[in-house]
């Protein structure tokens, strides 16, 4: 079992508090059918900082709080990123690192939305059709192009370099295969 540090903890909070804000100060794109939530970069972090993927699931929780859906936003919209994080930490490579966040939520929040809209009823799955592919559109332009950038700056910039691990030095850093 892996011991955190206090600068474990610090940059978990950090990462907390850094998605929570953006997606309070961006709500509008944050939340629906086609969403764009921005924060959702960060989610790729935890290929690089196991540390920040319990940040990233409190920083959501916080976030969804303002959710016009309500509770069960909060808990699943909060299940998709912390699930989509804590899967994030274990991809072979940068280039696989976003594809948990667009995974999980597009499923997970995508089937939340239909539900929200349709129930379980007959039209579930047409609103599913488009609450889905929406919401993994939008973790697809956040996570492999805003994340892609972080997973590709944050290896060179020294003083995060510092904190990768070799292993995930190496694998941030490995050709396309």
């Amino acid at each position: 079992m892996r011991t955190w540090t206090t600068k474990d903890l610090t940059l978990a909070a950090v990462v907390a508090a850094a998605y929570a804000a953006l997606t309070l100060l961006l709500p509008g794109p944050s939340f629906g059918y086609a969403q764009l939530r921005v924060a959702e970069a960060f989610c790729v972090l935890p290929f690089l900082f196991p540390a920040t993927a319990p940040g990233l699931l409190v920083g959501c929780l916080v976030a969804n709080l303002i959710s016009p859906y309500g509770l069960v936003d909060v808990i699943c919209g909060t299940a998709a990123t912390g699930l989509a994080a804590f899967l994030t930490m274990k991809m072979p490579s940068r280039w696989l690192a976003p594809l948990p966040p667009v995974l999980c939520n597009g499923v997970l929040v995508g089937g939340m939305l239909a539900w929200y809209e349709a129930g379980f009823g007959p039209g579930f799955w047409p609103m599913f059709a488009i609450s889905g592919p929406g919401v993994a559109l939008g973790e697809v332009a956040a996570c492999y192009i805003l994340g892609g950038l972080l997973l590709a700056a944050l290896p060179r910039i020294p003083y995060f370099r510092r904190s990768i691990t070799p292993e995930r030095l190496s694998a941030a850093y490995r050709q396309k295969q």
